[in-house]
């Protein structure tokens, strides 16, 4: 059963956009979220001149997904004055360094690393990285270390707002979830495998913290009515476009996991009409999704 964590952020100027400092308890890791016109001010703060890994953000102005770029430095400091003049789509740095000297060049190397591949599984944004860079050799000891860093920065980038390391859909065992009763294991578990069937097609969905994911391979209707939701129109056109739905047997497949805001939007855009997403998915039982939230309702 995972833990609790408890995590500090320290607003430089009392500002959300401005320099923050986060820090998880008893973490011996740390972070700097730096907007990019502020870079100047990073020469007040030691810890980014230390030996670390950076990430560079690009802000979420269009519909495409956002450009991320992963990095290793022995003075992130100073990486990031090079990159402010030869990288032009960033527009903020989040940097991780340590608050000892433990950390070596090996060390940030692995880190760097696991990081893209990551960053890579998640697809949420575009990397500017090539490769993967390949990893540093180290002791079985350090490398598990190094994963409990790596964790560590996950968690703290979620809590800046870039969940860039965070999965769609988290394949993770269903007995690592918190669970209060058998209840409540029985309906997490359903509602990670929820159907929808019409007119031929075949989909499948889960819902999650985020919203409602349209798992990869599930089936979508080429056309659609006028009924079809305005708003949806140009997004099914754009995961088109993007590749996120290609073309088999006159149908739309999706190539990836896609998250949308409700399970109604999700049955809408598999039907290519207006549909009830409570009443049209449902568990390899046949049980309504809204019959689950219901459920869940007088249980609580």
């Amino acid at each position: 059963m995972p833990l609790g964590k408890s995590i500090r952020v320290y607003l430089a100027d009392a500002t959300v956009t401005g320099i923050r400092y986060a820090e998880l308890v008893n973490w011996t890791g740390h972070a700097i979220a730096c907007p990019r016109n502020r870079l100047g001010e990073l020469s007040s703060w030691p810890e980014a001149a230390k030996t670390g890994v950076y990430f560079l953000f690009e802000g979420r102005f269009g519909d495409t997904k956002p450009i991320a770029y992963i990095g290793e430095s022995e003075n992130v400091s100073q990486r990031l004055t090079t990159h402010d003049r030869n990288k032009e789509f960033w527009n903020e740095a989040v940097i991780f360094t340590s608050k000892d000297e433990n950390l070596t060049k090996a060390h940030i190397k692995y880190i760097e690393s696991t990081l893209v591949s990551l960053a890579k599984q998640a697809d949420r944004y575009q990397l500017e990285n090539g490769n993967t860079p390949p990893e540093s050799s180290l002791p079985r000891a350090d490398r598990d270390s190094m994963a409990e860093f790596v964790e560590n920065i996950r968690m703290v980038l979620g809590i800046l707002g870039y969940q860039i390391l965070e999965p769609i859909l988290r394949q993770q065992p269903i007995n690592e979830v918190t669970i209060s009763s058998p209840i409540v294991l029985a309906r997490v578990n359903a509602l990670t495998q929820l159907v929808f069937r019409v007119n031929n097609i075949t989909a499948y969905g889960a819902m999650t913290d985020e919203g409602f994911v349209l798992k990869k391979g599930s089936q979508l209707s080429l056309s659609n009515t006028d009924s079809f939701p305005g708003k949806l129109i140009s997004f099914k056109e754009r995961l088109i476009a993007y590749g996120s739905l290609v073309l088999e047997n006159e149908k739309l497949l999706a190539a990836e996991d896609i998250l949308l805001s409700s399970s109604s939007y999700a049955a809408a855009i598999v039907a290519g009409t207006s549909r009830s997403g409570p009443q049209s998915w449902k568990t390899p039982t046949g049980k309504t999704l809204k019959e689950l939230e219901d459920a869940s309702l007088l249980t609580e």
